[in-house]
């Protein structure tokens, strides 16, 4: 089908991408110094896994073109450019209700604020467990970011849905309460590991205790199977930033996953694909841990690792280092000070 003048183009690129297709758009046109005739500046849009989310793509930019280089802001510099601008303006129990309220979207923050929807968005409001009060804190961040993005071109008009989101379902927060997986309920998820190859993800999560997050966003390039560590590259703070140790007890796991197929993310989907967290916790997690039993969460295995960690005296320090929380008196500058075989060595005493 060929498309309408000045509409754009969309190209199939070589090799075996994840996104294989590209589209592009004309920017302007302007003269070629070295022959004097008139030539285009094209830009591109994104890349995509079909030609039909490509095509799509270019419909919705001819329908309300968009910065393309703005789009590529993520859901978390929106709210760190917002906050900066907003907060000044506000009472510090307002600030402080929104900094509260930005904590549930988490399995959000590193997704490029051009692809969070309103599905993500309902999603979180939906199994967050929190009263009507703090939803309704949620629901005017939210709103209030996506406005900030609209004006600052960064998002089209249309893609602000915020107001859609409902918020009937709230529950009561101390309905579930994060605890951590007691040394009998990881033994059994121990006993299970080899029924299904997911299982390994909730003790890869135990014993290194990063954020679910920060395990479905790591790339291969990021991981040093050899010096059993690897890079947590993007984090909601400077501290969480750092080089989390591999623990001896599930380094086979890490290296089944590195070397199970090219997807240049560490886990994957059974196709080979990159995991978005909605998908990760419907269709394993979720399945996964009602299959043992129990009713934990993912980011109960973070506070499990805290716990093992202190239950065997590692140091407060280094405890910090790993999971990437900032404490009193540590420094991204004192990391440095802590050579990676101090924190493996933290790491395998649980």
């Amino acid at each position: 089908m060929k498309l309408p003048n000045g509409f754009g183009s969309v190209y199939k690129l070589s090799s075996n991408r994840r996104k294989p297709y590209r589209a592009i758009v004309t920017e302007r046109w302007q003269i070629d110094t070295e022959t004097g005739k008139w030539k285009q500046k094209r830009k591109t849009i994104g890349y995509y896994e079909s030609k039909k989310e490509a095509l799509q793509a270019l419909a919705d930019y001819n329908k309300s073109p968009y910065d393309v280089d703005a789009s590529k802001v993520t859901f978390q510099e929106v709210f760190e450019r917002w906050s900066e601008e907003h907060f000044p303006t506000v009472s510090e129990s307002n600030a402080k209700g929104y900094r509260a309220a930005y904590l549930l979207c988490e399995p959000i923050a590193n997704k490029r604020m051009v692809d969070v929807k309103l599905d993500d968005l309902q999603y979180i409001a939906d199994t967050s467990g929190k009263n009507t009060p703090t939803l309704r804190k949620y629901k005017v961040l939210v709103g209030l970011m996506f406005k900030y993005a609209v004006i600052h071109d960064i998002l089209p008009p249309d893609m602000n849905k915020t107001q859609y989101i409902d918020i009937k379902k709230a529950g009561n927060p101390n309905a579930y309460n994060r605890e951590p997986f007691s040394k009998a309920k990881i033994e059994k998820v121990w006993k299970w590991k080899d029924t299904n190859g997911y299982f390994n993800v909730i003790l890869m999560l135990i014993y290194s205790g990063c954020r679910i997050s920060e395990l479905l966003d790591l790339k291969k390039e990021h991981v040093n199977i050899k010096e059993r560590w690897f890079d947590v590259t993007s984090a909601k703070t400077e501290a969480g930033i750092r080089k989390v140790p591999i623990s001896d007890k599930v380094l086979p796991f890490f290296e089944y996953w590195y070397n199970l197929n090219d997807c240049e993310y560490l886990l994957s989907t059974p196709e080979s694909k990159h995991f978005e967290y909605r998908n990760y916790y419907d269709s394993y997690w979720k399945p996964l841990i009602e299959q043992l039993g129990m009713s934990h969460r993912p980011h109960d295995t973070r506070h499990t690792c805290i716990s093992l960690l202190a239950e065997a005296g590692v140091d407060d320090r280094l405890v910090k280092k790993i999971v990437g929380h900032k404490g009193q008196g540590v420094t991204q500058q004192v990391y440095t000070h802590f050579e990676i075989q101090a924190l493996l060595e933290a790491i395998n005493k649980i």
